[in-house]
């Protein structure tokens, strides 16, 4: 089975997934189609179990034949990047600069800090025994919030317009973070090479600073060009150009690809798109973008649903993912409120609203994705087996019950409806 067919397949069970969802669940739509693909793959299970199967593995095989960690990483998180920063109003992030830079970066590292310190004492309780670097390691990969996830439910909320810019531009800010973070402790976990803090925080600045700086300056790029010319056409391949290969580009050169995207979205969906482009270009654009960003969306869940197939739960690992999830949850409510309370002086991060915060800090595919890429053995089945539990717990509780949680949160702190 080819390449060609595998997508096939894929877009064919998606726009399955996504008629069935619309027809009768009416669930947000990523969300629907992940119950949808879960319902499937737990089905096939019953089946198995039963011995009622198809061709000895013929699921599993095709499943195979996409490789999760490269088609997320380095495939679709790009575009979903672009369209996500691409739709944000710059003016209201730039308000909120101190807070989403610092939820990104240092909330990024107290998560990754609690949670691995957590994750180790609550596998021992179970009855796991994990070095603690390779907690920290899942500390590291579920600590980021997943924008792909956080932005799909937000539209949906209603959440204030202050709180929602600060959780997408934390989302969709803070993969770079959680990557360093997790490619310097991968390093050390395998013995690859030794991190001193010096190294660690030269490949930071690279990757940070370095990814803000390709993202600004291919981003002005595109805009003068899109400058010189009124087409629609021109338009759209410009910025699938500047996605695709922007984003390769800062990877050659070790920067952070998911913020250099990130950047030029912003740059390019504001002040610059305003300037360069006709109305009717700018429509065209935003409808274009619009659609990727909800077909992928799709495509991405409806595959996250499939995923399941190919792991292997015992009943100590699916123990433990139960156990991690308010383990995740503390974390992320710590993150949060100590930044939260030590500046709230200075009024950089709502720390009224706290609760909406924790709740609403979605993890999804890139969490996925960062446990595959994790060296075979025993560490890895057991991460990503957590992984996927804490995901989809995230994804169909906490996406479902936020908006009930906004509205609560709203109703007993009148300054959120401010």
């Amino acid at each position: 089975m080819d390449r060609l067919q595998v997508l096939g397949i894929l877009l064919t069970l998606t726009a399955a997934y996504c008629y069935l969802n619309h027809r009768w669940l009416r669930l947000p739509m990523t969300v629907g189609v992940m119950v949808i693909a879960l319902a499937l793959s737990l089905l096939l299970h019953l089946l198995t179990s039963f011995g009622l199967r198809m061709e000895e593995g013929v699921v599993e095989r095709w499943l195979r034949r996409i490789d999760f960690h490269k088609a997320v990483l380095h495939g679709m998180l790009s575009f979903l990047l672009f369209a996500g920063a691409f739709q944000l109003d710059l003016n209201e992030l730039l308000k909120r600069k101190w807070g989403v830079g610092i939820l990104a970066t240092v909330g990024v590292v107290l998560s990754t800090f609690f949670v691995g310190t957590l994750s180790w004492w609550g596998l021992r309780w179970v009855g796991i025994e994990l070095p603690y670097l390779y907690c920290l390691l899942f500390g590291a990969l579920i600590s980021p919030t997943d924008a792909v996830a956080v932005l799909g439910v937000l539209k949906r909320a209603q959440v204030p317009k202050r709180l929602e810019m600060t959780i997408t531009g934390e989302a969709l800010f803070n993969d770079g973070a959680g990557i360093v973070a997790f490619v310097v402790l991968l390093g050390l976990a395998t013995g690859a090479h030794e991190m001193t803090p010096g190294a660690i925080g030269a490949l930071f600045l690279r990757e940070a600073v370095g990814g803000t700086l390709f993202g600004l300056a291919a981003g002005y790029l595109a805009h003068r060009l899109l400058a010189t010319v009124d087409s629609e056409e021109v338009a759209v391949l410009t910025t699938l150009a500047l996605v695709t290969g922007g984003y390769a580009m800062a990877d050659a050169l070790e920067f952070s690809g998911p913020i250099a995207v990130t950047v030029a979205g912003l740059l390019i969906g504001n002040y610059r798109r305003r300037t360069a482009m006709s109305e009717g270009t700018r429509d065209s654009l935003d409808i274009f973008w619009e659609m990727i960003d909800h077909v992928l969306n799709s495509v991405l869940f409806a595959l996250m649903g499939l995923e399941s197939l190919l792991l292997i739960f015992t009943p100590q690992t699916l123990l433990a993912g139960i156990l991690a999830i308010p383990l995740v949850l503390l974390a992320r409510l710590l993150s949060v409120a100590i930044p939260g309370t030590l500046l709230r002086p200075w009024g950089v991060l709502p720390s009224d609203s706290i609760r909406i915060m924790t709740w609403g800090g979605l993890r999804g595919g890139v969490s996925i994705a960062l446990a595959l890429s994790l060296p075979l053995g025993r560490e890895r089945g057991v991460l990503l087996a957590i992984t996927y539990v804490v995901v989809v717990f995230s994804i169909l509780v906490q996406g479902l019950t936020l908006e009930r949680v906004v509205r609560h949160t709203i109703r007993n702190q009148a300054p959120l409806a401010t």
